[in-house]
């Protein structure tokens, strides 16, 4: 053990300091790999007896600290914390090389991989290489084909809980994201974002050949993406055998000679003449 100054205990392995002794006692364990406060109910162990008591809260659904303004509530008080911000708005982890700004120190630190190019979690499977841990467990689904999560209701399974939780909704009909300005609910927060651009008039994809702007990436004309012009009387309509069937009831003709199909990618709103 060495001292210095303002930390005066700090640990032999790894150098790192601390202002009190018990804190260093505390972090020895994670060296050692003792954990000798165990979970009664999944006998999962924890290093400290605090944590355990967290822990607990997952078998009892106990939930103490709840939001004021919109009364949700969380296990421990560092989520809530997290939380309010989505209402205050404030973001106080910045990037030093951008400046651009997170609610959570965590979104941060993968943020600023974009600047490093750092992929440090690599799959041993494949090789291929990942900004962050989640990201990885959730690829190596591709190679275990586990899906974790399920439905009690009907069994489906998922492998993630977010399409679980978002799939349940399809059973309770809960509808939790609801528009300030025209009170429309939904049941994702992004189907809510979208929605609010037609109040916004916001439309961030555009076409690269024709300008057009749309509301969202996946936007399309017509059941298959496509729509079909008849230069005889202008009609629009959602697919070319839309168009064979107009003419004849048009002109009397199998085949219109002057047409013009025009085709929607979905995925990027770039629409071309054939």
């Amino acid at each position: 053990m060495t001292h210095t100054s303002k930390k005066p205990f700090s640990c032999s392995n790894c150098g790192k300091c601390f202002t009190v002794s018990r804190n260093l006692k505390r972090h020895i364990k994670r060296h050692t790999g003792q954990k000798p406060y165990s979970c009664s109910e999944c006998v999962k162990c924890f290093t400290q007896s605090g944590h355990l008591k967290t822990h607990m809260r997952c078998h009892t659904g106990e939930k103490p600290f709840s939001c004021l303004e919109f009364g949700k509530s969380f296990i421990i008080s560092g989520h809530l914390k997290r939380h309010m911000r989505c209402h205050t708005g404030q973001k106080p982890f910045s990037c030093s090389e951008c400046g651009k700004c997170f609610t959570q120190i965590t979104n941060l630190t993968t943020h600023m991989t974009c600047h490093t190019g750092e992929k440090p979690f690599s799959c041993l499977e494949c090789g291929k290489c990942f900004i962050i841990n989640g990201h990885l467990k959730r690829h190596m689904i591709c190679h275990t084909g586990k899906k974790p999560f399920s439905c009690s209701e009907c069994g489906k399974c998922f492998t993630e809980r977010g399409d679980l939780k978002t799939h349940m909704t399809c059973h309770t009909g809960e509808k939790p994201y609801s528009c300030s300005e025209c009170g429309n609910c939904f049941t994702q927060s992004g189907h809510l974002k979208i929605h609010m651009r037609c109040h916004t008039g916001e439309k961030p994809f555009s076409c690269s050949q024709c300008g057009t702007r749309f509301i969202r990436s996946g936007h399309k004309w017509g059941g298959r993406g496509e729509t079909s012009n008849c230069f005889a009387c202008g009609k629009w309509l959602t697919k070319r055998g839309s168009l064979k069937i107009h003419g004849i009831s048009y002109r009397g003709e199998t085949f219109l000679a002057a047409q013009r199909v025009v085709h929607f990618s979905l995925k990027g709103n770039v629409c071309r003449n054939a």
